[in-house]
């Protein structure tokens, strides 16, 4: 069983591969909750529906597409993920991470990943881009657990999971284009439901500065294969009991529009460094 689900991710690569004709993408983009705009932003865009996809789990969340979409941005080829999978959607490890392990079966070495998420840092105003600097998992799962997948680290190194030469590219983007950019930490819980007025505090405890139910899985298992990291969260919410009113998904999705635009221009211009090797 272990071994056939290691030949699902080689499966959906070569299935995607075929699709984009010989275009190479170098930068694979994860696309959180509300945040699907970015991908209108790609010029000369290949749609993939999940549903074409072998083995692919169908995105069940509001927000959530689910499609790949190939293109360019910033003049690099790229492939986005619109429409994430989540642990509390009831898929395992392994499916929520497919996509990942199908982007490095691509060859592609760099992943940028975005959520949406609730305010812990009281600083922060609402909406707000935040670079993560490091994360926490309180999933208590990992998609590592299991057979060793071909091509990934038993025991990768979690000291930087959030590559420091790419924040550094991303911070200086954002100097140069008058973006408001803080950094933070991020506490990937596993939901659905928001958390606690109590949880909360905990996690402000811990050293959070952020809390959401994404990323985390995708992180580790870029970090198996190797691959860079650099990871962008929207706070979207202040979360409960700093909030003053009832948290609301759709006040996720308005916040994610709300700054789309800066958005955009943060990650076109970390993938036009990269593109030319800056």
């Amino acid at each position: 069983m272990g071994r056939a689900k290691q030949s699902s991710a080689r499966r959906s690569a070569d299935f995607v591969a075929e699709r984009l004709a010989g275009f190479e993408p170098r930068v694979a983009i994860v696309l959180g909750s509300g945040l699907g705009a970015l991908a209108d932003a790609v010029e000369h865009p290949v749609v993939i529906p999940y549903a074409e996809v072998p083995e692919m789990p169908e995105a069940t969340v509001y927000g959530h597409a689910g499609e790949f979409i190939a293109g360019e941005l910033g003049g690099v080829q790229v492939l986005l993920q619109k429409g994430r999978l989540h642990l509390y959607e009831g898929h395992d490890p392994d499916a929520v991470v497919l996509a990942v392990r199908s982007f490095a079966e691509l060859g592609i070495e760099t992943l940028i990943v975005t959520n949406a998420a609730g305010g812990i840092n009281r600083t922060f105003p609402v909406p707000a881009l935040m670079l993560i600097a490091d994360h926490i998992n309180l999933m208590f799962r990992s998609p590592l657990t299991g057979l060793v997948w071909p091509g990934e680290e038993r025991f990768p190194d979690m000291s930087s999971p959030y590559e420091p030469a790419l924040r550094t590219m991303a911070e200086r983007v954002a100097l140069e284009s008058g973006i408001l950019l803080h950094e933070g930490v991020y506490a990937g819980v596993l939901g659905p439901n928001f958390e606690t007025p109590a949880e909360v505090r905990m996690l402000e405890r811990l050293g959070a500065d952020a809390v959401g139910m994404s990323t985390v899985p995708e992180v580790i298992v870029a970090r198996a294969r190797g691959m860079r990291v650099l990871g962008i969260s929207i706070i979207t919410n202040l979360a409960a009991g700093i909030s003053p009113t009832p948290l609301d998904h759709d006040e996720v999705m308005e916040a994610g529009k709300a700054v789309a635009h800066d958005l955009e221009v943060l990650v076109r211009g970390v993938v036009s460094q990269i593109g030319t090797g800056a």
